[in-house]
């Protein structure tokens, strides 16, 4: 394999021209990992093209050379999903961030992978209208990245995930063929099996996005209560009266700490978990859902209420809880982020397990999580330097999707399997279902070259009989092959 990428290194240079292929050791391990740094690996080549052109004939050559190959666009993940290959080659979209069409009449927009996610919305907003996707990364996270791992955020419960708001794709297939996957022609929807795909069907190129328009009224509310139990029954009693707001947001003591020490957000003192409520919407419905929310912020045990009065103070309120991953580089070393999801009925009970499993291991576990649907973000802390330490953190944290399982969650909502869930997935999912949907990537990929070694614990051989293997996979141990 090492012989076959340093005769493939020519040929893309060849294609892209000088500066576009990186090949210096020093300057590949700039692109060793994604946001979740336990995973790394110095990628073999790392080429940075401009065209949708250039990126299928880059798969094209990777194709006929037998070399896997990984997509990457601003790196911000947060499972290992654009986790290179030593073997291969990492194809970074960065570069390409132009905003080709904004069709307000049509309310769409048409833009490359590597545009950032904030810089729709800026485009937009002087005619009404924003992109509703908003990862915590938004500044910084790219549009094709979104695509990919069908990203969420705060405003998820109201507005949806990115599937909800891409219209159509044109993606390089793993053959190295520029085709389009609109959202609404006649058979099989192929766009809603790509995003969401982690990568691992091909390679998005330009994507049409839906826009949506600016509401009349937006009201934001911080409540404050003494336990993250308490919140957990707030959140219940909102969901339960048949509201739906824009966002419901929570975060535990320590997520607080962490939130104070970085950007001094000065949410209340001594608050076992802050609960962050906006609505949005016509003025008349605004009103009467934020009256009854701030009722049953109250009767759940609120000690304090907060109401942003303009956009400056929502701004202020928002701060810290967006802050929050990076934030806790403020009280811990390290830590292991992680994106179970559970049921909101339950809610209170899977959070004082969360609870229980920290005290009685003694690793600390900050939350912070989109409360209205249930997607947990638990932040499990600890000491890269001390020894065991961050094995203890692993436990921990498996334990705490094996918690989500068992209450009738899943183990991710929006940031993906990649590399670091791929080993739960058959806590999920039955042989049947593993080899089904493995069945579907082979008919994308059948040479296994896209984004290899994600999701799946272990790859199926496109062709291979499907069920329970009673030995070894064939490929197993050969690192030049997956």
């Amino acid at each position: 394999m090492e012989s076959m990428l340093t005769a493939l290194g020519p040929r893309l240079e060849a294609l892209l021209g000088d500066g576009r292929v990186i090949t210096d050791p020093v300057r590949l391990r700039t692109y060793e990992c994604d946001g979740l740094t336990t995973h790394r690996s110095t990628p073999g080549i790392v080429v940075l093209p401009d065209t949708a052109e250039q990126i299928a004939a880059i798969v094209r050559e990777c194709a006929a050379a037998g070399v896997p190959y990984v997509a990457r666009g601003s790196g911000t993940g947060l499972s290992g999903g654009a986790l290179p290959r030593a073997d291969g080659v990492l194809i970074v979209t960065s570069r390409m961030r132009r905003i080709l069409e904004i069709d307000v009449p049509g309310q769409r927009a048409v833009v490359e992978p590597g545009v950032i996610n904030l810089d729709v919305t800026r485009a937009v907003r002087p005619y009404g209208y924003y992109f509703a996707p908003d990862p915590s990364s938004q500044q910084i996270c790219s549009v094709g990245g979104n695509v990919a791992e069908n990203s969420g955020g705060a405003h998820c419960l109201k507005y949806g995930f990115t599937a909800h708001h891409v219209l159509a794709c044109e993606v390089v297939t793993p053959d190295g063929e520029l085709v389009e996957l609109p959202a609404d022609g006649p058979g099989y929807d192929l766009l809603g099996v790509f995003v969401g795909a982690e990568g691992t069907l091909g390679i998005t190129t330009k994507i049409t996005v839906r826009l949506t328009r600016v509401p009349q009224t937006v009201q934001t509310l911080l409540a404050a209560f003494d336990s993250i139990e308490a919140g957990g029954t707030a959140v219940s009693a909102i969901i339960g009266a048949g509201v739906v707001p824009a966002a419901i947001e929570m975060m535990d003591a320590l997520a607080i700490e962490a939130a104070e020490a970085a950007v001094h957000c000065a949410y209340p003192p001594g608050a076992g978990s802050v609960l962050i409520v906006e609505l949005d919407g016509p003025d008349a419905e605004v009103a009467a859902q934020f009256t009854e929310v701030e009722r049953l912020c109250r009767d759940a045990g609120a000690f304090e209420i907060r109401i942003a009065a303009d956009d400056a103070e929502r701004a202020l309120i928002w701060k810290g809880r967006k802050s929050a991953f990076a934030a806790v580089g403020r009280i811990s070393p390290a830590y292991l982020v992680q994106d179970g999801v559970i049921p909101r009925t339950v809610l209170p009970d899977v959070l004082a397990s969360i609870d229980a499993l920290s005290a009685e291991s003694g690793v600390r576990v900050a939350n912070v999580f989109h409360a209205g649907d249930g997607n947990l973000h638990p932040l499990v802390l600890f000491d890269d330097a001390e020894p065991g330490a961050e094995e203890r953190a692993e436990a921990v944290s498996g334990a705490i999707l094996d918690l989500c399982i068992q209450h009738g969650g899943s183990i991710t909502g929006e940031h993906g399997v990649g590399v670091d869930k791929s080993r739960y997935m058959p806590r999920m999912f039955t042989d049947t279902d593993l080899d089904t949907m493995q069945m579907v990537r082979c008919g994308f990929d059948p040479a296994g070259l896209c984004n290899p070694g994600k999701v799946f614990p272990t790859p199926r051989l496109c062709g291979e009989v499907p069920g329970k293997r009673k030995g070894p996979h064939p490929y197993e141990g050969k690192a030049d092959i997956f």
